[in-house]
């Protein structure tokens, strides 16, 4: 069951494949979830020689829809105890995104199906992002009564302040080739078929680099500048717990039952 086994990892050489494993629910990060990643990244920070390239995708035609809403929903505790764990829960999101990031290997993102808050922000932590003509690409949290503030930072460096500023107050869906042209993915090919020829090509592009080079070239790449700057990943974790105690208990509840949320107009 994908329940006992939410993220799926297999060696092929010096090529490590992970893939997100809860496909009835679209991918969605559960605590679970996300405690296998957290293991899977604490390996691949002391596996220098033998994994150089780390390819993270969905199963079954889904990359990942973000964070489980139903266990947010479902935080035990009175307010103080829910805002404390919806603290730690956002802040364990950011530094999970910059743990991507900072891997000595190159990180691919292969999407196909929705890439979707939390599932986005893998895509833009990732070094390169390749996607078939399924994937779409959101930022929804503000229709839930959220706030994109871990991901946040991570599409502004891959799209530029403008086009994430649209993508996080319009809250829209981008296809496959709109996510192209704004530079959200690197590449969009026509069908599954394509984008694995195209996975397949830039991992043997990548395995062509020396390993200690590639890893330091990583290092240089971050110093050229943070993310986001200090003090944002806690501020940013304080706004998502307030929201997440506040609107999102109306906001989560209008998408679970399918019907406009109460402050919807029009």
């Amino acid at each position: 069951m994908s329940e006992e086994q939410p993220l799926l990892v297999r060696r092929e050489g010096p090529v490590v494949r992970a893939a997100m494993n809860r496909p009835h629910r679209r991918n969605a990060m559960s605590a679970a979830m996300m405690a296998a990643m957290d293991g899977l990244l604490d390996e691949l920070e002391a596996d220098r020689a033998a994994a150089r390239v780390l390819v993270l995708e969905g199963a079954g035609g889904h990359f990942c829809a973000g964070l489980d809403l139903g266990e947010v929903a479902e935080t035990p505790g009175d307010e103080q105890a829910k805002l404390a764990a919806q603290v730690a829960r956002n802040a364990a999101t950011g530094a999970r995104f910059a743990r991507i990031a900072a891997l000595p290997q190159v990180v691919v993102a292969r999407v196909q199906g929705g890439a979707f808050a939390g599932g986005l922000g893998f895509v833009c932590a990732a070094d390169v992002a390749l996607c078939d003509a399924t994937a779409r690409f959101s930022a929804p949290e503000v229709r839930r009564g959220l706030v994109a503030a871990q991901i946040l930072p991570w599409v502004v460096r891959r799209t530029g302040r403008a086009a994430a500023q649209r993508m996080v107050l319009q809250a829209n869906v981008l296809d496959a080739a709109a996510a192209a042209r704004i530079g959200l993915v690197h590449e969009a090919l026509p069908d599954a078929a394509a984008l694995d020829a195209a996975v397949a090509a830039l991992v043997a592009d990548l395995l062509r680099g020396a390993p200690g080079a590639v890893a330091e070239t990583k290092a240089l790449l971050a110093a050229l500048g943070p993310v986001a700057p200090e003090g944002y990943a806690a501020a940013g974790a304080d706004a998502f717990a307030r929201c997440a105690v506040g609107e999102a208990k109306e906001g989560i509840a209008a998408f679970q039952e399918k019907r406009p949320p109460a402050w919807e107009v029009g």
